[in-house]
């Protein structure tokens, strides 16, 4: 029996070390503010890993109302409890909402990227924009943060987050800056498409 008990957990052993995870550090948008969290994009997500037979697991690091520096002030926690082999990261709107230099967003969004590298993961920036009100210039330099970390760090990041959906009443909570749950199929999949090569 011991024998038998033995050998049983040696035969498990390399399905544990197979064992894949992606980490999606964001704020509400990714926590799923204001629907229940399986309608949301991030469970959404794991479905479809699921269906594909994938080996990847997601694990929702995602706190409402975070911001670049809360993610850099948890990402070493978060990088030691999971190890993760891809790190989604999506941070961005609350500093914009609150009007932070764009430079300081883009500094914690490049150090969050260069410790989730050094412990392994593959990361994959998603872009966030902000409403026109903060002016053009603000709001220009804002956006310009993605593709210019993309460029600068060598790291893949996909386009706003919520193209097709933010401007659409029907997608949208009343407060106008959270997606219903009628816009979270549509978010998975644009995620999974951006996502796909990085799990090659």
């Amino acid at each position: 029996m011991i024998r038998f008990l033995f050998a049983l957990i040696v035969s498990l052993m390399p399905m544990t070390a197979l064992a894949k995870s992606i980490v999606v550090l964001g704020d509400s948008i990714s926590a799923g503010y204001g629907i229940e969290v399986k309608q949301g994009w991030v469970a959404l997500l794991q479905n479809k890993l699921s269906q594909a037979d994938s080996p990847y697991e997601v694990i929702n690091a995602s706190i409402s109302g975070d911001t670049t520096a809360g993610g850099l002030a948890r990402i070493d926690k978060i990088l030691a409890a999971h190890k993760p082999d891809v790190v989604l990261v999506e941070l961005g709107a609350n500093d914009g909402l609150r009007g932070l230099p764009p430079k300081l967003m883009k500094d914690n969004l490049a150090e969050i990227t260069q410790r989730a590298r050094n412990a392994g993961a593959k990361v994959l920036l998603l872009s966030m924009r902000i409403p026109p009100n903060y002016g053009k210039r603000y709001t220009e330099m804002f956006y310009d943060v993605y593709p210019q970390l993309s460029k600068e760090l060598g790291v893949p990041y996909m386009p706003f987050i919520l193209e097709d959906v933010a401007l659409v009443k029907e997608l949208m909570q009343p407060d106008g800056l959270h997606p219903n749950a009628k816009a979270q199929p549509m978010i998975a999949d644009k995620v999974w498409e951006h996502l796909q090569s990085l799990l090659k």
